[in-house]
């Protein structure tokens, strides 16, 4: 499969049929390959969100991904890979990782991405694999996988228009959160997120800032423990101050909206919301989980909160909303600054095209061992 001067083609293949991190990652990737004229396709569950968000100039296949056992989705698969004869095969995640088994004596390589520190029985029958912090990388050898195979590639986020100051007064009046000061959560209501400890940190807080604005708290996204939460919500006194707006597919108005962005996970391996949150100039407060604490410097490009601890969070929370003006614009322009400079979608992409030209040739392991941000 390998043309000696033409570009790598590169086929990716992830599960599922809703948005999350991975998969958001999956459909900015795919498309930016697209964009930039780099032979791409793209494997997805039909009729599913992913697919309704992948470019028409990427070529497209679709496969149900039910599970291990899904011998119609691996044919699928291997028809779509002998038509577009890639010299890549990524994917993305335990369930179509877990399908795709390619032969390690030929071309196309397989090449697994995690985002995330999973249990690699799944992933060792890769050739190759893709972890997209240093975390995970250092994870990965130390279970086992060899370092010479093993790589690091960070994500990029969309870069996001600003909205004006009537658009966000706007979105404010529709809120109904005129006159108010704004905390941000965003993502999946999932335990990992710690949505917990969010809302007993915002119970800590008085309801009045201290410029005398209400303090509310804004709650965009959706998951399993939306009914749990809200009930939380009201036990804690705190209802009438929070609002659920559920999942939204462009985040970014709702970070620009808010004073503060807070991050409360108690297990985030990257934190694709503080490299979003960056990217619209939002201020952060996130807890220091992996991801956290491997982007970000306390005080320099935001401040970073005590693991699980709604109290410690509480603590860091009343001092990001008594920043002077010209504090906080300092924290905000080094993390727009961080995540131009090393998350871009020019510098990722660079990256990854560099990784597929080294797998042509499986002998070189060329850039193995290094993070590239």
């Amino acid at each position: 499969m390998i043309r000696p001067g033409d570009p790598p083609r590169s086929l990716h293949v992830i599960g599922g049929k809703h948005l999350g991190g991975a998969e958001r990652f999956f459909i900015r990737l795919v498309n930016a390959l697209a964009r930039h004229g780099q032979p791409v396709a793209a494997v997805t569950v039909a009729g599913g969100e992913i697919a309704h968000a992948i470019a028409p100039a990427v070529r497209h296949y679709h496969a149900p991904m039910l599970g291990v056992w899904d011998v119609y989705s691996r044919w699928k698969i291997n028809r779509a890979i002998a038509e577009f004869q890639p010299d890549v095969v990524q994917t993305y995640m335990g369930r179509a990782t877990r399908i795709v088994h390619l032969p390690a004596n030929r071309p196309p390589v397989h090449l697994a991405r995690l985002g995330g520190f999973y249990n690699l029985k799944g992933y060792r029958h890769a050739h190759t694999w893709v972890g997209n912090t240093q975390g995970i990388r250092d994870y990965l050898t130390a279970h086992g996988l060899p370092a010479d195979r093993v790589h690091c590639i960070g994500n990029f986020v969309d870069t996001p228009e600003r909205l004006s100051i009537a658009a966000l007064d706007a979105l404010r009046h529709q809120l109904g959160l005129d006159g108010c000061r704004i905390l941000l959560g965003l993502g999946r209501l999932h335990p990992n997120k710690g949505w917990s400890d969010l809302l007993h940190a915002f119970a800590r807080l008085p309801a009045e800032a201290d410029d005398g604005r209400p303090l509310h708290l804004l709650m965009v996204g959706d998951g399993p423990l939306r009914k749990e939460l809200e009930a939380l919500s009201g036990q804690l006194e705190i209802a009438a101050r929070v609002h659920w707006i559920g999942w939204k597919n462009d985040p970014a108005p709702y970070y620009q909206l808010a004073d503060i962005f807070v991050c409360a996970s108690v297990h985030e391996p990257l934190g694709n919301v503080i490299l979003e949150a960056w990217a619209n100039h939002a201020l952060i407060v996130a807890t220091r989980a992996q991801g956290p604490l491997e982007l970000m410097q306390n005080g320099i490009n935001g401040l970073l909160a005590p693991l699980a601890d709604a109290a410690g969070l509480a603590d860091v929370l009343r001092v990001a909303l008594a920043l002077d003006a010209d504090h906080k614009a300092r924290l905000i322009e080094a993390g727009h600054a961080e995540v131009t400079r090393h998350y871009s979608e020019a510098a990722i992409l660079s990256d990854y095209t560099a990784l597929y030209a080294s797998l042509m040739d499986q002998s070189t392991g060329s850039g193995a061992g290094r993070c590239s941000r």
